[in-house]
């Protein structure tokens, strides 16, 4: 009953994930104006979630790691939302769980078995296909990016895997972080309208917020493994929001790509979790 209370938690967070790929293709705004203006939302609605749980901010090693992640994902992602399609930027961000066996090694000397190391091949196989599709298209910045917005998400479902973590902390640090050095960038625009500020307050409230404290919920009753596969839904619902409302298609080597990535990383978490 627990694990499924987790499960459900993540769930939500990976669906409300998913309207980030639409709302930050719709707002006429520069990425990192639009990243300061939904973290500087978030963080307020976090802190006042914190203050009704009567929940502390901690301050310590693993908390500044996962708050440095928190800021590197949450920029990195509103980036390679502008330069690449969304399906680009979300499937190459779902590689996070990969990058999580390479932290794993790292930080709790977990040695790759030969499944890890398979798993590996193949979703870099499937990321090829995206590099070589954005050397044709000029996306190849943006896939870049998103590949830095998946190693800093790896590091976010280790959140809680760190003796004295605490996700809630890290998630409220790492979005303040992100408020302060971007929403400057909120004074070089210009379009204030409906669309532009609608979007804005979809992405704090929900997508950033909610989502977050769902996800600091669910990392309390699942491991990182089937908190991973939980959120599989979040590439297939983002491009789908964006081919439908913003009409923006993925090209067929892409597609390739996608299919690679996303069943690699389904089949080998349905492995660890069994």
């Amino acid at each position: 009953m627990k694990q499924s209370k987790g499960i459900f938690y993540v769930l939500m967070a990976a669906i409300l994930f998913s309207i980030g790929g639409l709302c930050i293709k719709v707002i006429p705004w520069s990425p990192l104006a639009i990243n300061g203006a939904r973290n500087l939302i978030s963080v307020i609605i976090i802190g006042i979630y914190l203050k009704i749980i009567h929940h502390k901010i901690i301050v310590n090693p693993p908390v500044i790691f996962g708050a440095v992640c928190m800021t590197g994902v949450t920029s990195f992602y509103c980036i390679a939302n502008k330069l690449t399609t969304a399906a680009n930027t979300i499937v190459l961000q779902f590689t996070a769980p990969i990058f999580a066996i390479f932290f794993m090694w790292l930080f709790f000397k977990e040695r790759p078995k030969k499944v890890d190391i398979t798993t590996c091949i193949a979703v870099f196989a499937g990321i090829l296909c995206f590099f070589v599709d954005g050397l044709s298209a000029g996306n190849i910045a943006g896939d870049g990016v998103a590949i830095l917005s998946g190693v800093c998400y790896a590091g976010v479902f280790l959140m809680n895997s760190f003796e004295k973590s605490d996700s809630l902390s890290s998630i409220f640090i790492g979005q303040a972080m992100s408020a302060a050095t971007c929403i400057w960038f909120v004074f070089g625009e210009t379009d204030f309208g409906a669309t532009a500020m609608g979007g804005i307050l979809a992405l704090g409230i929900f997508q950033l917020a909610f989502a977050y404290i769902f996800m600091a919920k669910g990392l309390n009753e699942v491991p990182p493994v089937t908190a991973s596969l939980t959120t599989a839904i979040e590439p297939v619902l983002n491009p789908i929001l964006v081919a439908v409302f913003y009409h923006e298609m993925i090209s067929p080597l892409s597609f390739v790509g996608a299919v690679i990535v996303v069943v690699s990383v389904v089949i080998y978490n349905v492995g660890k979790a069994k």
